[in-house]
């Protein structure tokens, strides 16, 4: 549409400033180069609006027979799927790995003089060596505790306890 507009502008443009140049008196040389001038100016405006209704003519269009797409919603299902129960024997080995799995080694418990106090705690080095799961002992009960003998480091008994760990008897 834009395109058009400019086209026309232009080609009105140019056609008034050929016109305006010509001397009054006019011959018929100066007619002449007129009319060629504005047959020149109709003929660009012709390919112009030719390769404009090119690109027009890429466009898809629908014809009334074709049929019209329907949507339908997606129909989803009402009810959920419940699993199914884990047989007695599983549920009862799952129990008792998951307590297992909570119970820490005894040799590992370790009582030290701070200057606060004492600090019960389960060293970190006995716990990798003999507790399987050291490695997902919650990071919130690890702490550093100076001794006498030096640095101590470990998990704070109280606060596995809180965790759900406790001291494997035996």
């Amino acid at each position: 549409m834009h395109r058009k507009f400019i086209a026309a502008i232009s080609a009105a443009a140019i056609v008034i400033t050929a016109i305006g140049a010509s001397p009054a008196a006019a011959d018929d040389r100066d007619t002449a180069r007129v009319l060629a001038t504005v047959l020149g100016i109709a003929v660009l405006g012709k390919l112009l609006h030719d390769r404009n209704t090119k690109d027009d003519d890429r466009q898809v269009t629908r014809r009334y027979s074709d049929p019209i797409p329907t949507y339908r919603p997606v129909e989803r299902p009402t009810t959920r799927l419940k699993p199914r129960p884990l047989p007695r024997r599983v549920e009862s080995e799952r129990r008792h790995r998951d307590a297992n799995r909570k119970l820490l080694p005894k040799q590992c418990f370790r009582s030290y003089d701070t200057r606060r106090g004492s600090a019960y705690m389960f060293g970190r080095r006995c716990l990798e060596e003999n507790y399987r799961y050291s490695n997902r002992l919650p990071e919130i009960c690890a702490q550093r505790v100076r001794t006498r003998d030096g640095m101590r480091v470990g998990y704070d008994a109280r606060c596995l306890s809180r965790e759900g760990y406790s001291l494997a008897r035996g």
